[in-house]
């Protein structure tokens, strides 16, 4: 997926994809529900690497359906919405957290606010998600 950065809509959306540190990723459940779950992501211009603790609910969907979307917030008011859907998938071809120099410079802050030094986010959110989204929509 492209994104039309020469567009008003376009370069909102490049912004968050940048710059927003957490992003909402939502799965479906077993009875078609969808299940939202704020998590952290590492955008590279095609893929948002996720990554998990093992045995979660949205491992489980993903592993099922493939199918999800993210999305960010948007403004007070509801405006600034950006959507993407597209194809998820458990990466076992990705490093750990910790041997991600970028996943680690974004995020040394939300680690030592959750006691945690890289190698110790690495063990626990031990499985790796990519993302390709396929659309995007919003505001």
């Amino acid at each position: 997926m492209e994104i039309d950065t020469s567009t008003d809509f376009g370069a909102r959306a490049a912004g968050h994809l940048a710059g927003d540190l957490v992003v909402w990723l939502i799965t479906v459940g077993s009875d078609q529900t969808p299940q939202p779950s704020p998590v952290w992501f590492l955008w590279d211009g095609d893929t948002a690497l996720i990554y998990s603790q093992p045995g979660t609910p949205k491992l489980r969907n993903i592993e099922r359906t493939g199918r999800v979307s993210l999305h960010f917030n948007s403004d007070t008011y509801g405006n600034d919405v950006v959507v993407m859907t597209g194809n998820a998938w458990v990466d076992s071809d990705t490093p750990p957290g910790n041997e991600v120099p970028a996943y680690v410079a974004k995020y040394a802050d939300g680690m030592q606010s959750l006691g945690m030094p890289p190698e110790a986010f690495a063990q626990a959110y031990s499985v790796p998600i990519r993302v390709r989204p396929t659309s995007l929509r919003g505001h």
